[in-house]
């Protein structure tokens, strides 16, 4: 059974995959789209590395 960091980071990672589908099928969106993308690959791997991290707000 997974952990639910592990279930976080897998749905952050199928959210980047359907923004990264989107990106290809609509090139008006693909900017945006490949952004939403990499925010959420970004936001899994810090689930993954650090579960209970948090982030600097002053960075």
């Amino acid at each position: 059974m997974p952990s639910h960091a592990e279930l976080a980071s897998k749905l952050l990672r199928d959210a980047a995959a359907f923004f990264q589908t989107i990106a290809e099928q609509n090139p008006p969106l693909k900017e945006q789209m490949d952004e939403n993308a990499t925010v959420f690959e970004q936001v899994a791997d810090l689930v993954e590395t650090d579960p209970t991290g948090q982030i600097d707000e002053n960075q």
